[in-house]
């Protein structure tokens, strides 16, 4: 893979809860190696047993890595900061400990309900001192968390305490609060550290997630507009009676999506 290019993984969720719960995280990470992916990223919501669950993955990591190098993210659904804007400090501690029983080095988090009074990047920064680990603050589909303003105000008062995050950027949650991919891109593009590559269409009462060529929104010029070579996920159901080919068909359609000149 040439230096510039971008590692595509698969976010485990997009194969589906249940059958995700059903089969285990690690069943379909082996399928997403199969398939081509570059790594993948675990779900601690959909974890059965993380005691167990979490050092198998990082032993099928390790033993893929002889062959092919596999990356690995851990995705923690409980947010940065709780409902009150108070620091979660023991859920960043607990998603550190769980991305490390993984052997994962990225760590992704929503900022949850940050606002102006809220503080802590002193904490934060003590917490990932050392630990290898980068925290990379997602945008979600809520409201104090998933726009332009929410982030901005999150992002201006870590770097003034000399805290500077990279950013998960979703393609498509921006829609979920009415906002502007593009112009979000264009606004975090320097702070972006991992994509996930997700379309959105409208129906009656509802955003849906699907792959970025069938999106109802600027999919190309915000893909554009972010910076080539940091890490893409796939987040998008991947569903069909062969599943490997289904999942092997959409690795290559991105990674011919990101080929293609600006």
């Amino acid at each position: 893979m040439p230096a510039s290019a971008s590692k595509t993984l698969i976010s485990l969720t997009s194969f589906g809860a249940a059958e995700v719960l059903r089969h285990g995280q690690l069943w379909f990470a082996r399928l997403a190696q199969a398939a081509g992916a570059d790594g993948v990223e675990v779900r601690e919501e959909l974890l059965r047993d993380a005691a167990r669950e979490l050092p198998g993955l990082a032993a099928w990591a390790s033993e893929a890595a002889h062959g092919q190098a596999m990356d690995l993210v851990y995705s923690c659904p409980q947010p940065l900061y709780a409902a009150d804007g108070a620091l979660a400090l023991s859920t960043l501690q607990h998603a550190i400990a769980a991305s490390h029983r993984l052997g994962a080095r990225r760590l992704k988090m929503s900022i949850g309900g940050f606002a102006a009074q809220s503080g802590g990047f002193d904490a934060i920064a003590r917490a990932l001192n050392g630990s290898g680990m980068m925290l990379l603050i997602e945008n979600d589909q809520t409201a104090s968390a998933g726009t332009v303003q929410a982030l901005e105000r999150f992002f201006a008062a870590a770097d003034t305490a000399g805290l500077q995050l990279p950013m998960t950027f979703d393609m498509g949650n921006w829609a979920y609060q009415g906002e502007c991919a593009l112009q979000a891109a264009q606004r975090f593009s320097r702070r972006v550290g991992y994509v996930h590559a997700k379309g959105v269409q409208r129906l009656p009462a509802k955003w849906v997630a699907v792959p970025l060529t069938e999106s109802a929104l600027p999919w190309r010029a915000t893909l554009c507009a972010l910076p080539a070579g940091v890490p893409r996920a796939i987040e998008y159901p991947l569903i069909g009676d062969d599943l490997e080919a289904v999942t092997r068909r959409e690795l290559q359609s991105l990674r011919a999506i990101q080929a293609l000149p600006a």
